[in-house]
């Protein structure tokens, strides 16, 4: 095991009725807070009214600041910070998945820094503060309200990058599932995949790390068993709740002890993103499966035949290629029958530019830690799934 150092700050509300005490919690933290959330869809089921009165009734100034893109942009962030410092905001409320929190945490960095925002995401300076964040999470998929990361795209210059600091963590979020029943079938399954591979980041890794390895299996298994059943009844609370804390625990720091992050299916799906503006699950529900037959070989079939006895349930044989190739495959079967997509074309992508998208992609002489891919292995695997 390799040595590892582990702190997680936020605090999590979980379950019903929990959002009832946002406007107590934020009141901790002052008195004006920038309320961030995305298009209409908080609106529409009544969130975006239970919150602003919540906080009204705490005597909360609200700054409004709605409109966040699922990918989101460079542009929100810097408006947003503008925002805080003109209003002296105290605190940053995100109410929203993952892009509205990835959001946030650029705002309330932008907040206390006098120059482009975008230089945190383009590595050129370290953050130095941020304001306080907190979140009501309306959708199971980042683990954005239990980490640091923070993800934004530059269309002007066709990157997406992400980032993160020690003053970006939440420093609370609420988590009640019944928000997440009016999430659609299709977001749902951009959620489970998300949830999946950041999962398979940590959990493909030449490390010997046996509890990690054995509490990932455990996720993911959670994640393949519950998925399903809130896609068929939206609102069957167990399912959500289930999908909901499996999403979070994916990406808070549990599952990366003794871990690299191997890197390969967010970095590529980020360039994917920047180019096409596609859902970033749709991104890696097309490169995962299609990186795991492309990787699977002597070297690396022990890895796949665990995942392959212990997620999916594949019948331990002594031939460990062919138990490795079945769980591969159940992957591919598993995403279908989400109705995710399984190649580009399936998201009209036909004609990629191959060389430029390699250019961002691999940035050094190979990408990924469990398997060092060159720009011609990555290539190779785009093309197979085109």
């Amino acid at each position: 095991m390799k040595n590892f150092s582990f702190y997680n700050p936020t605090k999590v509300l979980f379950g019903k009725g929990e959002v009832d005490k946002v406007g107590k919690l934020v009141k901790e933290y002052g008195n004006t807070v920038l309320l961030v959330y995305g298009k209409s869809s908080i609106k529409r089921s009544g969130l975006y009214d239970k919150v602003v009165s919540l906080l009204e009734k705490e005597d909360i100034k609200i700054i409004d600041f709605g409109g966040i893109d699922p990918n989101p942009r460079i542009e929100s962030i810097r408006e947003g910070g503008d925002l805080c410092k003109k209003h002296n905001v105290d605190l940053v409320l995100a109410v929203g998945g993952g892009s509205t929190i990835d959001a946030s945490k650029g705002i309330a960095s932008a907040a206390l820094y006098d120059g482009d925002p975008w230089d945190f995401y383009s590595y050129k300076v370290e953050s130095k503060g941020a304001l306080p964040i907190a979140s009501i999470l309306t959708l199971a998929a980042t683990g954005s309200e239990m980490n640091a990361g923070t993800v934004v795209t530059n269309f002007a210059t066709k990157d997406k990058n992400g980032w993160g600091s020690p003053f970006t963590n939440p420093k609370f979020s609420i988590l009640d599932p019944v928000n997440t029943f009016t999430v659609s079938p299709h977001q749902t399954g951009c959620g489970i995949v998300d949830a999946l591979t950041h999962v398979y980041e940590f959990y493909f890794s030449n490390e010997d790390a046996y509890l990690n390895d054995r509490v990932c299996e455990g996720i993911m298994k959670t994640i393949i068993h519950y998925g399903p059943k809130a896609i068929e009844n939206p609102e069957d609370y167990t399912a959500r709740a289930n999908l909901m804390f499996g999403a979070t625990l994916a990406l808070n720091g549990v599952t990366g002890f003794a871990k690299d992050f191997e890197g390969f299916n967010h970095s590529t799906e980020h360039v994917l993103s920047a180019f096409y503006d596609i859902a970033h699950a749709d991104g890696l529900s097309i490169l995962a499966p299609h990186w795991m037959e492309y990787i699977l070989s002597d070297k690396t079939v022990n890895k796949f035949y665990e995942f392959a006895v212990n997620v999916w349930g594949v019948h331990p044989n002594k031939d460990k290629m062919k138990v490795a190739k079945e769980g591969i495959k159940r992957v591919f079967t598993y995403y279908k029958s989400l109705n995710m997509p399984l190649y580009l074309t399936d998201l009209d992508i036909t004609n990629p530019p191959l060389e430029e998208i390699l250019d961002k992609a691999v940035k050094g002489e190979t990408i990924g830690r469990f398997v060092a891919l060159t720009k011609d292995d990555v290539k190779n695997i785009l093309t197979k799934a085109l």
